[in-house]
Formats: C-alpha cells, structure tokens, sequence
C-alpha cells in the first residue's frame, strides 16, 4: 500500500510556531474559567496539537510562554498523558491494543497484519505521511477485543485483517469509520451464589 517509512517523516514541522488570533482569543477564554492557569495547560496543549499536529519540545515552550508557566510544567504534562504526540506523526495515527486481554485475542496478530499493509514497523510512519502505526498498553475495551483507536478518537472493536483493510480504504477515501454502539451484556441481579458454591 504504502512505501517503507520511518519516524518523524510525516511531516516537515516549521522551525517556529506561535498561534493565531483567534486561538490567542479561545486562550483568553479558557484562562478566564479557572482560578488557576495551570487547569488550562491540558486544552492549550490541544489547541497547539490540533494545529501543529503535536507539541513537540519547541510547541510545549509556546504553550508556557502563552500561559506564563514554566516550561518544565507543560512539559510535565505533555508528557504524562500519551494522547500528546511529542513528535510528528501521520495524519491517522493507529494505535492497537496490544495488552493482556486483546493481545490474547488477536491483538498482536492485528499489529502484524498493519506492519505487512502500510510496509512499517509500529513506531514509524508510512512515507507518504497518512498513517503512524502504534501499540497502545489498553484503551478499556477490553470485552471488544482486538480493537484500536484512531487519532485519539474513533474505536474500531472486533477487528478481523478484513475489518482493518476496510477501515484503511475508508480513511484514505477522506471518511471515519462509523461509531460501534455495543452493548455490555446484562447480569441478572436476582441470580446471586450463595456461600458453599450453590445456586438456588
């Protein structure tokens, strides 16, 4: 599908980066909710992703120098939270469940199929910059396994190697795949065991 990639080759990111006018005005906005600056560090890195596509060392300086924090802080909390790419990446970024439960169930076997269909390795990125392949340790859909996330947003539960090309196709095409609303099973409250192993 894809050449051989590498990391840090999706995009050619600017040696400088500041935010717009109206990102400085949506700041302001959110600075004026919180008694504190530091409860805005989290949706200012989002901003400074959304835009830049990560935060990495040179976009976390920004964020402190438009919030007035040090630098050390931001990069504390960039760092923390595995949702900030601290590098650039593709422009979809699939990160598979590769922890206990969904590696016991294809989970490991999914990765090696998107390693074989975008000609990467996890860690690295396709050459023409669409997709950064990941592994991520468990993203609470343990029941739906194997499964992956999509640029932190859209699950995709269940995957079969036929799933995955189809998820693919669709978002080369420009679409998401489409929301899965799956059910929890239900637990019959008046079925309870009783001490000794015995149901009655």
């Amino acid at each position: 599908m894809a050449k051989k990639g590498s990391k840090n080759t999706a995009t050619n990111p600017p040696t400088s980066y500041s935010f717009t006018k109206e990102q400085l005005k949506e700041i302001e906005a959110l600075k004026a909710k919180y008694p504190e600056v530091q409860a805005v560090t989290l949706p200012v890195l989002w901003i400074a992703q959304d835009s830049f596509g990560h935060v990495n060392p040179d976009v976390q300086a920004l964020v402190a120098k438009t919030l007035d924090l040090p630098e050390s802080h931001v990069h504390g909390v960039a760092e923390f939270y595995t949702q900030y790419f601290k590098e650039p990446k593709g422009k979809h970024v699939l990160d598979v469940c590769t922890c206990l439960s969904c590696g016991l169930s294809g989970g490991v076997d999914i990765v090696r199929h998107l390693e074989k269909k975008l000609g990467i390795n996890v860690g690295e990125t396709t050459a023409d910059g669409q997709f950064t392949l990941q592994e991520a340790e468990c993203l609470g859909a343990c029941g739906y396994a194997p499964m992956m996330q999509i640029t932190n947003d859209v699950y995709v539960n269940h995957l079969t190697p036929e799933k995955v090309d189809k998820v693919l196709d669709q978002l080369i095409s420009g679409s998401t795949p489409d929301f899965e609303s799956i059910a929890m099973p239900l637990v019959d409250s008046t079925h309870t065991t009783k001490r000794g192993g015995s149901n009655e």
